[in-house]
C-alpha cells in the first residue's frame, strides 16, 4: 500500500486538485487520506476539467469499498491496490475509468540541522554524506562549549552512525550527549551517581520497543493460556520447561535468532548504565568539569508601586506634572513651579482616555468635573513610551478599583529564545520585564506583573523540572509572586511553559498540550512545535512555540513545516477539530525560532544595521515576503520591528555578528536575520493590543537574543443571566440568515452544505444543500443559499451582553465527501439588530486561503434583554487628530477602522468584481478597537477578488 505511487497520504484537497489540474488528462487519478473520516481514503478523479471525489470506506471487517448511492451494491476489496485495479476497468460506476495515476513527488530528505545555526564559532560535527542528508543528519549539533570528554564521545557516536540503521534511536543518544551529559557529570561531581538524564534518554528511546513488547507479550501469554492444563485459578503454577523442550522450541532458526536478540537487549540495557557510570566517574576524577551555575541571583530590594510622576505639556507652552497614584486611585495635575495640585481626579470620575494616532505622544483625558458637566484636557508626553506607561497605569488603577468578580482585561507576556544548548545566565530580568531594544516597557511599568507568562525556548539543555523552577524562581524574585504552572510541553529541546498568577488558577480549564516533529521525514524532534491551549473563563487561548528548518535557502521547507504543524497539532476543543487550527481560539499566539532569513548580501545587511535602517531589511525579510504571498501565517499580526536582527551574534557580547561559519565542507554564511518572532491571530471584534515587542541586549550566552512581546487582552467570563433562560413567555433571541454566497477554489462540482458551530449553540447546526451553483471561471465554484435552506439558530442565552461576545464558525462541506472546502469566523456583535447586516470574510482550510463568503444576517435580541455594560478596556479609544476639540466634553469618538492590507494588484480597478455586482459593505474584515462597530468604508477590497489573481 505504502509503495503505491498514486497514494499521496495526507495531502489536502486543494493540493490534490492542483496535482490533477497539472496532469490535465481525463482519467488522471490519485488517492489521499480522507479529511472527514479517520481510516478512510478519498479517490480523486479528473474528468472534463473537474475533479470528482469518491470516498473509500472500510467496513467492520476492514474491507474497502467506494461509497455509492443508496440501492447500489458496493464492491468490496481487501487492499487498496486491488480496489484501484478493479476500477481501472470501464463500467464500474465512476465518471470515467482510472486511467493515468498521478505519482507523488519523492522528496529527498534535505533536513537541516542546527549546524546551520552554528554554535561556538562555527565548528560543527558534520555527518551528512556527499549524496545528501542521511542517517547522521541529526548529529550536526553544536560541540563547542562541551568538555573534551564530550567531544570524544560525540566523535565516537559520529563514527558509529554510518554503520547503524537506528537513526531515530541514535538521535535520542545524540540529544543526550549534546544537552544532558554535562548535567549527569555535574551530578556525579557532587556525589549523585544516579545518571538521571541517561535513564530518561534510554526510556524515551526504547518507548516504541516497550509498546511492541507489551503487544507481543500479551499475545504470547494468551496463546500459552490456551494450552495450559485446567487448574484452580487461586493457585497458578508456571510450568517449567526442560532443556530438551527448549531445544525443540528453538529449533526454528528465525525463532532462535529472535530469542538471542531479546537476550542481547536484556544484557545491554542492564549493563549499559553501569558502563556509562564507570566511564563518567573516571572522567570526573581526571578532569575539572565545573559547569556554569544556573542559580538565580539574590532577590533585589524591590519597591512597592509608588506614585509615578510624568512631565507633560498642556497647550502649546505650559508645562505640568501628572501624578498617578494607583493605590489611592487618583490622578493629580500640578502646574510647573506650583507645589500643590491644581486638580485631583478620582478614578471613578475618569470617563475616557483617548490616544491620538497622528501624534503618538498625545493623549486626551475625559472626566466628570461637576454634575452634568464633562471636561477634557490634552497632554503631550516626552515620547510615545511615556504615554503608554501612563495609559497602562490608569488601566491598572481602573482594574484594581473595579468591583468586578471576574476580569475583563488581562495582560499576557510571550517570550521566545533559542538558548543555543547552553545554560542561561543567572538573571533573566531584562527578558522577563521587557527591557532592551525595540518597543520596550517604560521603567515605571516594567515590573508590573503580568497575569500570564508564556515562555518558549529552543535548544534548551536544562531538564524540564529544572527549567520550570528556574523560571518560577526568577519571577518570584522580580515580582514577589509565586506563579502557578498551567502546563509544560516539551519536544526534545523545544519547550513551552505557561505560568499564571495564583488568583487566576481557578479560572483556567480545558488544558490541552500537543507536539509535532518536523525533523528528518517528520520523525525527529530536533525541529518541530509544541503547543498549549486552555480556557480562561470564557475565552480560549492557544500558544505554539516552534523551531523551523534552518538555512537561508530553505524557505519552502519552513513553509512546509508551518503547514505540517497546522495539520498535526492537536489543540483546543475536540468538537472544532475539523476547523483550521487558527480558527479554534479566540486568541492564538505563534512564536519561536522561525528561522526565516534576509535575502540580501551580508555586507549590505551589516551597513543597514549600523545605520538602524531596519525598513530596508524588513523589505527583504523572508517571513514578510512569504506572508505577502499568502504562503504562511494568513491574517496573523506582528508588532512593528524596531530592534536589530536577533541572530547570529558572537557569544559573549552583542557588539558583532558571527556571520561566517567554517565547516569541513567549507565556509557557510549565516546572514544576520530576525529568526525569532512572535505573531498572533484573534477572532474579529475582540480586544488585543500589543504593548511591547523587542529583544534584550544584555543576555549573551547564546547566538540568539531573547525576544519578548506583551499584550493587553480582553476576556469574557462565564455569563450569568439576570433572568433564567425560558422563564416566562417572552421571545428568545435568534440568528436569521437572508442569503449566503460562497466562492471556493476547487475544480469539483459537488453540492455543498454549511455547518454552524458556536459556544452559544447547544449543538452544531447544518444547512440544506446549496440552491444555486455556477463555475463561470475555471478552478472556482460559486455557490448560493437562500433563506429557506438556511437554519434559524437559537442561542442558549438571549442577553445582549452575552451575545455581543460570541462568534460563529462556519464550514463549507461537500455533500458526498463531507470534507471542508473552507472555514471562517463571524463576530455576532456587528450583526445584532432588527435589520439584516451584510458580512464578508475569507475562507481558510489547513492554513490556506480557499475562497470567500458573503451574506446577510441579523441577530434578534428581545427588548428586555438589551442591558449591557462597558468593558474596562472600552474606556480607552483612538482618534485621528483632525480638529481641535471644543472646551466642553466631546462626544466619545469611535476608533478608526483598521483595514487589511492587500497587494497593489488586488485593487478593484484591475479586474471586475467576481460577485458580479456593486462593491459590498464590509462587516467582518474591518478589525476595529472594541468600542466601535464596523462601518462602511470606501475603497474596500472584496476578499473573493484576492483569489482570482492569475486566473485567465
Amino acid at each position: 500500500m505504502a509503495a503505491a505511487s498514486w497514494y499521496h497520504r495526507d495531502i489536502s484537497r486543494v493540493v490534490a486538485e492542483e496535482l490533477l489540474a497539472k496532469a490535465g488528462r481525463d482519467g488522471c487519478f490519485l488517492v489521499r487520506d480522507s479529511e472527514s473520516v479517520s481510516g478512510a481514503y478519498a479517490l480523486c478523479l479528473l474528468f472534463q476539467r473537474h475533479v470528482h471525489t469518491y470516498r473509500i470506506l472500510p467496513d467492520d471487517e476492514g474491507l474497502l469499498s467506494v461509497q455509492t448511492i443508496q440501492g447500489i451494491q458496493a464492491k468490496c476489496f481487501r487492499t487498496l491496490p486491488d480496489l484501484i485495479g478493479a476500477y481501472q476497468q470501464p463500467n464500474n460506476g465512476l465518471v470515467t475509468p482510472l486511467l493515468y495515476p498521478v505519482h507523488r513527488v519523492r522528496q529527498v530528505a534535505d533536513e537541516d540541522s542546527d549546524g546551520d545555526d552554528g554554535r561556538g564559532g562555527g565548528h560543527m560535527a558534520s555527518v551528512v554524506p556527499a549524496g545528501g542528508a542521511g542517517k547522521g543528519a541529526w548529529l550536526s549539533a553544536p560541540i563547542t562549549g562541551r568538555t573534551h570528554i564530550s567531544q570524544q564521545l560525540h566523535q565516537r557516536l559520529q563514527e558509529q552512525v554510518h554503520s547503524s540503521p537506528a537513526s531515530d534511536f541514535m538521535g535520542f543518544m545524540a540529544e543526550y550527549l549534546n544537552h544532558h551529559l554535562q548535567l549527569d557529570l555535574e551530578a556525579l561531581r557532587h556525589g549523585h551517581p544516579q545518571l538521571r538524564h541517561l535513564s530518561t534518554a534510554l526510556v524515551t528511546a526504547c518507548r516504541a520497543l516497550h509498546r511492541q513488547i507489551d503487544f507481543t507479550l500479551a499475545g504470547l501469554e494468551t496463546l500459552a493460556r490456551v494450552f495450559d492444563p485446567p487448574m484452580s485459578p487461586r493457585s497458578p503454577v508456571r510450568e517449567q520447561v526442560s532443556p530438551s523442550q527448549a531445544t525443540l522450541l528453538t529449533s526454528d532458526p528465525d525463532l532462535e535468532l529472535l530469542l538471542n536478540k531479546i537476550s542481547t537487549v536484556n544484557h545491554l540495557l542492564s549493563s549499559l548504565e553501569k558502563k556509562v557510570l564507570k566511564s563518567l566517574q573516571e572522567t570526573v576524577s581526571r578532569h575539572n568539569l565545573v559547569l556554569p551555575s544556573v542559580t538565580v541571583a539574590p532577590p533585589p530590594t524591590t519597591k512597592p508601586l509608588a506614585v509615578q510622576s510624568f512631565e507633560v505639556k498642556v497647550g502649546k507652552l505650559q508645562r505640568a506634572a501628572l501624578m498617578v497614584d494607583v493605590e489611592l486611585g487618583t490622578v493629580a495635575i500640578t502646574k510647573r513651579g506650583s507645589g500643590t495640585p491644581e486638580e485631583t481626579i478620582p478614578q471613578d470620575k475618569i470617563l475616557q482616555l483617548i490616544k491620538y494616532q497622528s501624534t503618538q505622544s498625545k493623549v486626551r483625558l475625559v472626566y466628570d468635573r461637576e454634575p452634568q458637566r464633562k471636561l477634557s484636557r490634552d497632554f503631550i508626553f516626552p515620547n510615545a513610551r511615556k504615554r503608554e506607561a501612563f495609559c497602562q497605569l490608569l488601566q491598572l488603577m481602573k482594574i484594581q478599583h473595579s468591583n468586578l468578580d471576574e476580569p475583563d482585561l488581562i495582560s499576557v507576556y510571550v517570550g521566545t529564545w533559542n538558548m543555543g544548548s547552553t545554560p542561561p545566565p543567572r538573571s533573566l530580568a531584562s527578558w522577563l520585564t521587557s527591557r532592551g531594544l525595540g518597543r520596550t516597557q517604560d521603567e515605571t511599568t516594567a515590573c508590573i506583573p503580568h497575569d500570564i507568562y508564556v515562555i518558549g525556548t529552543q535548544e534548551n539543555s536544562l531538564g524540564d523540572r529544572e527549567w520550570v523552577e528556574f523560571l518560577r524562581a526568577s519571577l518570584k524574585t522580580l515580582m514577589a509572586i509565586d506563579y502557578r504552572v498551567v502546563a509544560l510541553q516539551c519536544l526534545w529541546s523545544i519547550k513551552i511553559v505557561v505560568l499564571v498568577k495564583p488568583e487566576h488558577e481557578r479560572r483556567i480549564s480545558h488544558v490541552h498540550t500537543s507536539s509535532v516533529k518536523t525533523g528528518i521525514a517528520n520523525t525527529l524532534g530536533n525541529k518541530g512545535a509544541v503547543g498549549i491551549s486552555f480556557l480562561f473563563n470564557g475565552t480560549s487561548f492557544g500558544f505554539i512555540n516552534c523551531h523551523l528548518a534552518s538555512g537561508s535557502e530553505k524557505t519552502h521547507r519552513r513553509n512546509q513545516n508551518y503547514s505540517d504543524i497546522l495539520r498535526s497539532l492537536v489543540l483546543g476543543d475536540k468538537r472544532l477539530s475539523a476547523f483550521d487550527l487558527t480558527l479554534r481560539f479566540t486568541h492564538l499566539f505563534w512564536f519561536g525560532d522561525l528561522n526565516y532569513r534576509l535575502d540580501m548580501d551580508v555586507q549590505d545587511i551589516l551597513a543597514h544595521i549600523t545605520k538602524k535602517e531596519f525598513e530596508a531589511l524588513l523589505a527583504v525579510d523572508q517571513l514578510n515576503l512569504e506572508r505577502e504571498k499568502n504562503k504562511v501565517f494568513l491574517q496573523f499580526s506582528e508588532g512593528d520591528i524596531s530592534f536589530p536582527p536577533t541572530y547570529r551574534y558572537e557569544r559573549g557580547s552583542r557588539d558583532s555578528y558571527m556571520w561566517q561559519k567554517f565547516k569541513p565542507t567549507g565556509m557557510r554564511i549565516n546572514v544576520p536575520s530576525w529568526c525569532d518572532r512572535i505573531l498572533w491571530k484573534s477572532h474579529p471584534e475582540t480586544h488585543v493590543v500589543c504593548n511591547s515587542y523587542g529583544c534584550t541586549d544584555d543576555i549573551v550566552t547564546s547566538d540568539h537574543s531573547p525576544v519578548f512581546a506583551t499584550f493587553e487582552v480582553g476576556v469574557t467570563s462565564q455569563f450569568v443571566p439576570k433572568k433564567a433562560p425560558g422563564s416566562g413567555s417572552e421571545p428568545l433571541a435568534c440568528i436569521e440568515w437572508e442569503s449566503i454566497e460562497v466562492i471556493v477554489k476547487t475544480t469539483s462540482r459537488s453540492k455543498c452544505y454549511i455547518e454552524f458551530h458556536s459556544y452559544c449553540l447547544e449543538e452544531a447546526q447544518r444547512s440544506g444543500e446549496n440552491t444555486s451553483q455556477s463555475c463561470d471561471i475555471p478552478g472556482f465554484l460559486k455557490l448560493g443559499w437562500s433563506a429557506k435552506h438556511l437554519p434559524v439558530l437559537n442561542p442558549i442565552l438571549s442577553d445582549l451582553e452575552y451575545l455581543g461576545d460570541q462568534h460563529l464558525l462556519l464550514s463549507i462541506k461537500g455533500v458526498e465527501s463531507c470534507e471542508s472546502y473552507g472555514e471562517c469566523c463571524i463576530a455576532m456583535r456587528s450583526m445584532i439588530g432588527s435589520m439584516a447586516q451584510q458580512f464578508e470574510t475569507f475562507l481558510f482550510h489547513r492554513g490556506e486561503e480557499t475562497g470567500s463568503m458573503r451574506g446577510w444576517m441579523k441577530v434578534r435580541v428581545p427588548k428586555d434583554r438589551h442591558s449591557t455594560r462597558e468593558r474596562l478596556y472600552e474606556w480607552i479609544s483612538f482618534e485621528e487628530e483632525d480638529a481641535e476639540p471644543a472646551a466642553d466634553a466631546p462626544a466619545c469618538p469611535k476608533p478608526p477602522l483598521q483595514h487589511l492590507r492587500y497587494p497593489s494588484w488586488a485593487l478593484p480597478h484591475h479586474k471586475p468584481w467576481p460577485w458580479g455586482d456593486a462593491e459590498p459593505l464590509p462587516a467582518v474584515l474591518c478589525r476595529n478597537r472594541p468600542r466601535s462597530l464596523p462601518e462602511p468604508a470606501a475603497g474596500y477590497t472584496n476578499p473573493a477578488y484576492f483569489i482570482f489573481e492569475g486566473v485567465p
